[in-house]
């Protein structure tokens, strides 16, 4: 099996960083930057036990890649760039590879499925950051990270199996789940947090706001009927996967405040928090929480905002305004 890793970035970077040091075949493909640094040095791959240089082909677009029979693709760009990568597949002549899906939110799945038969979901818990155009950073131990993989739709089949063995032999928790959706909306409500981490910066507390958040978020798919898994609670995570400081690295947060900190021009707020917007509007229910951090996420992308421009007091001064109720 070889591994065609669509999205090089910080976790994409980290699983194809660890795949290839574990002697397993690797495709990476990346943009800019990113993609002429890893083609000509290679990746420089960093946790907590030391760090590791290792090559595998990386291209800039997938048309630039021969396809086996053997191909599995792992897609692990943002929600937002999913649509025009799915595009590239096809003008790459992919038809019916195994698509999974390792990335947030729950709408990618729904996208591939569209255009390719065999679709799966993949749940991660993996804090990564990249620091240089070279490099990519894992900072947890004992593994790098927690995923849960299973086919989009429910069941799990033979290249679930072979994903799960192929990302073990690289210190990767890996588990076959046949309601691989129900990890999937479980993470959704755990990252429902994030746009307010980027807003507030990793190391201020957003507890309080936090709460009526998620207690929406709960409440929204409830009511929906859509069933989730306590991912917060996951008593795997203290076994397989403890974060670690690592000297001379600052982790400023997770996937969206590293999008404003890079100034990316994009987050994946609307996949995130307006998903549960989404299916309350469809629902002729009320998630003013969720749907108030989504037009945020919004107004700081257009003012081009860094994470500690808002101030808690502020947020919630404007969450109060847009109906959310505090206990």
């Amino acid at each position: 099996m070889r591994t065609i890793i669509y999205g090089t970035g910080a976790i994409g970077g980290a699983i194809a960083a660890a795949l290839s040091l574990s002697g397993q075949e690797v495709v990476g493909i990346a943009r800019g930057a990113r993609q002429a640094a890893i083609a000509e040095r290679g990746l420089l791959f960093r946790t907590p036990e030391g760090a590791r240089r290792t090559h595998f082909p990386c291209v800039a677009d997938p048309t630039e890649i021969e396809l086996r029979s053997d191909d599995v693709i792992l897609l692990t760009m943002k929600t937002q760039d999913t649509l025009p990568a799915l595009e590239r597949l096809r003008a790459a002549g992919v038809t019916d590879h195994p698509i999974f899906c390792g990335q947030n939110g729950v709408s990618n799945e729904r996208f591939a499925l569209r255009r390719f038969p065999e679709v799966h979901g993949v749940a991660l818990r993996m804090p990564t950051f990249v620091v240089e155009p070279d490099d990519v950073v894992a900072f947890s131990m004992p593994q790098h990270g927690l995923l849960d993989i299973g086919c989009y739709g429910g069941g799990i089949n033979a290249h679930d199996e072979r994903m799960v063995e192929a990302l073990t032999r690289a210190n990767i928790a890996a588990f076959a789940s046949d309601d691989i959706m129900t990890w999937k909306y479980g993470k959704l409500l755990f990252n429902l947090h994030n746009i307010l981490e980027a807003a507030l910066s990793r190391d201020a507390d957003a507890g309080r706001l936090f709460a009526p958040v998620l207690k929406e978020g709960q409440e929204i798919l409830t009511s929906c009927g859509i069933a989730f898994r306590d991912v917060a609670n996951d008593p795997r995570r203290k076994v397989h996967m403890v974060f670690h400081e690592i000297d001379g690295v600052d982790y400023d947060g997770g996937s969206t405040t590293q999008s404003f900190v890079r100034g990316s021009g994009s987050v994946e707020t609307d996949y995130i928090n307006g998903e549960i917007a989404l299916l309350a509007r469809l629902n002729g229910l009320s998630a003013p929480a969720n749907a108030y951090l989504t037009d945020l996420s919004a107004r700081l992308l257009r003012e081009r905002a860094k994470p500690g421009d808002m101030s808690a007091d502020r947020i919630e001064a404007e969450m109060r305004a847009c109906g959310v109720m505090f206990d």
